[in-house]
């Protein structure tokens, strides 16, 4: 394979929209775990209420979503970086073969998002969750930036496959 062929499967025409997006979730995610722990002092805190559904707290995920795989370990931990490491570099790749500014722009969050909490684990053993959201009793998890992007990203994807990709079928036939 060429080195030309290499440069296509890993840069498209959408690429530099999704990665610098993902450049910037991942600096607000980064900035924000950064002030809540070493500015605001969260873990100092508690429960911070600042509205009737929504408190700041400070928990420390070592899992996967909804605390899902808890890995203390360092084997464990290390497992998860990986895991997370090789899913971005295929997202990448996705990335380049991306036709529309939607899907580049959901990968791009995804990709932040979960460089994001890749860097958590790394320093801290554990990635920083801040935001509970909360009403009639019941409570959802607890969600960091870097989650907000991975989600939004993801919801980004199926709007582009729902509307784009179908639209790409039904022009096919």
């Amino acid at each position: 394979m060429t080195a030309n062929r290499v440069q296509q499967k890993l840069w498209g025409p959408f690429s530099g929209l999704g990665l610098a997006l993902g450049a910037f979730a991942f600096a607000v995610d980064q900035l924000h775990k950064w002030w809540m722990i070493h500015v605001y002092d969260i873990g100092s805190k508690g429960t911070v209420e600042i509205t009737s559904f929504l408190n700041l707290v400070m928990l420390w995920n070592p899992g996967i979503s909804y605390g899902l795989l808890q890995q203390d370990g360092f084997w464990g931990r290390s497992v998860l970086i990986v895991f997370a490491l090789i899913a971005v570099v295929a997202m990448i790749y996705w990335l380049a073969q991306c036709e529309s500014t939607r899907g580049a722009a959901a990968l791009g969050l995804i990709i932040g998002g979960a460089l994001g909490n890749v860097v958590d684990r790394f320093i801290y053993g554990a990635v920083a969750d801040f935001f509970s959201f909360h009403a009639f009793g019941f409570y959802w998890y607890i969600f960091n930036i870097a989650d907000v992007a991975i989600v939004a990203g993801v919801a980004g994807l199926l709007y582009d496959f729902i509307f784009h990709g179908r639209k790409k079928v039904s022009n096919a036939s």
